[in-house]
């Protein structure tokens, strides 16, 4: 390809050489019809002359003129061709001054730029393309245990008789595998709606209690199973501009992570305090904790730690978190203790 574009630029400069020869050669066969006619004309030699002498140095200076202008106009073409050669080959001009206040100069820094915003929307294509294979390849594996599962009970509820007892203890395992696969596709669905932007929220003031209530009431049966007791510190005319439902959401998800991973018996406790601009919601467990060099990745997607593996879950909770409140203009921070417990602060925008 680069040949024959080096081919190309070759035969444009052969014919430009040969369009300036006819040219030159054109303009001086005018120059003599206009010098024979100067001379029938003119009575005086003296004025001929004189004519002759001036109308042969102005000619004689465009012709030069010309032709500096015409290497001038090579020198440039050839300066942008071989930075396009470094270009393409993927390296910086050699011959480039950026701060010299030349054509030349300004030219290539244009096609720098071009060329950097092509690169970086190539790096972003990639970029897109490596999200796109691994979320694909983690979906896959999330899904691939409960599916097969789910055709192993199968099998074995065709190919043997069992008592009612067993067959209902299969049926019950299988609708978990169901369920489980049904939080996956809702899981994913929600993250498919944050990262394109396709949910909108709704942001108006509202009560910061009643959100929180709403987030408690989706987590207190998995609380219960494991005995483990909630308090709350917040006054009920707290008023916060923010989404009560997909904030409620983004709560709900941090106290279904607090109660995953605390231990039977243990406490959450939910703390609001009321600042100049923000609105500090602490969310604290008695759990596992988590390594200070883990603190960024829990909020990755997929992201599940070792210590969590044999844990319900897919890893999604926490980074649809983040995203809501993300999205409206707030932020979530994290500080543990291995052993004692973790507290997620969430600082909503007043």
């Amino acid at each position: 390809m680069e040949q024959a574009q080096r081919k190309r630029i070759e035969s444009s400069t052969v014919g430009n050489h040969a369009v300036t020869t006819v040219m030159i050669a054109m303009g001086t066969m005018l120059f003599a019809g206009f010098l024979y006619v100067l001379w029938i004309w003119v009575p005086r030699a003296s004025v001929r002359y004189t004519l002759l002498v001036l109308c042969g140095g102005t000619c004689l200076t465009a012709f030069i003129w010309c032709l500096w202008q015409r290497r001038q106009i090579c020198n440039f073409a050839e300066e942008l061709c071989r930075t396009l050669d470094e270009l393409m080959a993927g390296r910086e001009p050699e011959n480039y001054y950026p701060y010299e206040d030349t054509l030349t100069a300004r030219v290539q820094g244009k096609l720098l730029q071009y060329y950097d915003l092509m690169n970086e929307g190539w790096r972003r294509s990639l970029q897109d393309k490596q999200t796109i294979q691994e979320l694909v390849s983690d979906i896959s594996h999330q899904v691939k245990t409960p599916v097969a599962n789910l055709s192993m009970f199968i099998g074995i509820l065709r190919e043997h008789r069992l008592s009612e007892e067993k067959r209902s203890d299969f049926l019950e395992t299988m609708a978990g595998q169901i369920g489980k696969l049904d939080f996956l596709m809702q899981s994913l669905i929600k993250m498919s709606r944050l990262e394109t932007g396709t949910f909108v929220l709704h942001a108006k003031e509202a009560n910061l209690y009643d959100t929180i209530a709403q987030a408690l009431n989706s987590v207190l049966a998995k609380a219960e199973s494991k005995n483990i007791r909630f308090t709350v510190e917040c006054e009920e005319s707290v008023k916060v501009r923010h989404d009560p439902k997909w904030t409620a959401e983004a709560l709900g998800n941090l106290l279904d992570n607090g109660v995953k991973y605390t231990p039977d018996g243990g406490n959450i406790h939910i703390r609001v305090r009321p600042w100049q601009f923000y609105t500090r919601v602490d969310i604290t467990d008695t759990g596992i904790g988590i390594p200070e060099e883990h603190y960024n990745d829990v909020f990755k997607r997929f992201y599940r730690g070792e210590e969590t593996a044999g844990q319900e879950g897919v890893g999604l909770g926490l980074y649809l978190a983040q995203g809501i409140i993300t999205r409206q203009k707030g932020y979530i921070s994290v500080k543990s203790e291995i052993g004692k417990g973790s507290t997620f602060s969430v600082y909503l925008l007043n």
